[in-house]
This record gives C-alpha cells, sequence and structure tokens, in this order.
C-alpha cells in the first residue's frame, strides 16, 4: 500500500474548487529555507493577518522579501489604523500556525488583499496550511477564490 497523503485544508479546498497546484517541500531551517526559495524568491508570498482599530480581522498576501505597509493598508481597507494579530492569536483565529498560514482554508472568510507585484506574475507560491509546504497557483485562479482585490500595499524591508 502507498504512503497516504496528507492534505492540508487548503488544498483539499483548491481540488475541490478545481484548481490546479504545484507542491513544494522545503527544509523549515529558516537559512536553509532562505537558499531553497533563493532563486523564486519573487514569486513567494507570505499571509499577514491583521486587525483595524474597528476590531475587523483583514488578510494581506504580499511578497516574502517585501514588508506590509501599514499606512498604506489601513488606507487600502478604508481604516485610521492597522496592526498584525499578535503570534499567540493565529492559530484561533485561522486555523494556522505562524510560517504555515494559507490565505485558503482560513476558520472564517476575512476581507483578503495581496500586494500588487503579484500582477507581475502567472503563477505564484504561497503557504499551503503548513509550515515548509508551499503550493505554486495561478494568481488570477488565487485571487478570484479567495476574492480578493489588488492593492499597493508591499515595501521594501
Amino acid at each position: 500500500m502507498g504512503k497516504k497523503e496528507n492534505k492540508t485544508n487548503a488544498l483539499r479546498l483548491l481540488e475541490q474548487a478545481g484548481i490546479g497546484y504545484d507542491l513544494h517541500e522545503f527544509n523549515v531551517d529558516e537559512k536553509i529555507l532562505d537558499h531553497q526559495i533563493n532563486n523564486n524568491r519573487e514569486n513567494v508570498y507570505k499571509t499577514l493577518v491583521t486587525q483595524t482599530n474597528t476590531k475587523e480581522y483583514v488578510v494581506f498576501v504580499v511578497q516574502v522579501d517585501q514588508t506590509l505597509d501599514l499606512k498604506k493598508a489601513a488606507k487600502a481597507v478604508g481604516a485610521k489604523k492597522i496592526e498584525m494579530v499578535a503570534q499567540k492569536n493565529l492559530l484561533g483565529l485561522t486555523g494556522y500556525v505562524h510560517g504555515g498560514c494559507s490565505p485558503v482554508g482560513m476558520k472564517k472568510s476575512f476581507p483578503t488583499f495581496i500586494g500588487q507585484s503579484c500582477l507581475k506574475y502567472d503563477r505564484i507560491l504561497c503557504s499551503a496550511g503548513r509550515v515548509g509546504l508551499l503550493m505554486k497557483v495561478d494568481r488570477e485562479s488565487l485571487i478570484n477564490y479567495v476574492r480578493a482585490k489588488v492593492v499597493d500595499v508591499e515595501m521594501r524591508q
């Protein structure tokens, strides 16, 4: 008998929606991971969960080598202020741990925004819902599936 593949919620949902993906597994050691994805770093994205001054949760998907500009992010969502959700609250809120947070398959559906840098790529890599597991998906399919708005919220680190 073959080894059973352990699919994440994000992968199951993409399959149910008929959205194709390619999986990329990486060693979770930060230095090794950085070396492993260095050649494709520009089209690798991270998922960040924030909270507005009115206590609304908002998800941002930005390039791994960029940071979220909190002022631009607040403006994009029409809030006075926005801040990152504490790591300790991430699992209970999204169902994902820090470093394995996917824009697909969170416990609840949150407004989602993706950095406009994604427009340079047909396919992007983002977390598949587990630390060290990335999925490469068609940009437009991802945007449509999570109902994301493309916005200018990234800044170089």
